[in-house]
């Protein structure tokens, strides 16, 4: 089994989200929120900003943490073939965007970075990582935990 840590970015402004397209190895894309990996000895308060700046163009700072995510990607819906089964932690961090310029990530995995209408995101494919966000984000759970989002249609791992 394959274990990842990772942070992940929710930014809401005036009604929209700012989602990156995420490029998968198998040439498809899929909307997600701008995060990723935790490099060895990073903090992930420190992650999500060098992500959303990676990613995007965009300078942002921390308002809050919203909570943690654990899931468990099966080998089989993997998007790289002969990989095992991948557990991936999630930290989802409430981001406000200070500076910087929308941009694609350059000679990365972000193809394009958007702002969305919230309402918008279910008729989008996506990541089930940004359904957890967003429902951090609108719940605000004192624990920090949503229930899974189920994967299938428009959501995917």
């Amino acid at each position: 089994m394959d274990l990842r840590l990772a942070a992940y970015a929710v930014c809401i402004e005036d009604g929209r989200v700012l989602l990156a397209h995420a490029v998968e190895p198998d040439g498809g894309r899929t909307w997600t929120l701008p995060g990723g990996r935790v490099e060895h000895a990073e903090d992930p308060f420190d992650a999500v900003i060098r992500e959303v700046a990676e990613e995007t163009g965009l300078e942002a700072v921390v308002e809050r943490l919203l909570g943690v995510d654990s899931r468990v990607v099966p080998a089989a819906d993997r998007r790289r073939p002969g990989r095992p089964e991948l557990h991936n932690v999630g930290v989802f961090y409430q981001v406000r965007v200070t500076g910087g310029q929308l941009r694609p990530e350059p000679n990365g995995d972000t193809a394009e970075s958007v702002w969305t209408p919230v309402d918008d995101v279910p008729r989008v494919v996506r990541s089930s990582l940004l359904d957890i966000g967003l429902a951090l984000a609108r719940t605000a759970p004192v624990t920090g935990h949503v229930d899974a989002v189920p994967v299938g249609g428009l959501v995917q791992h």
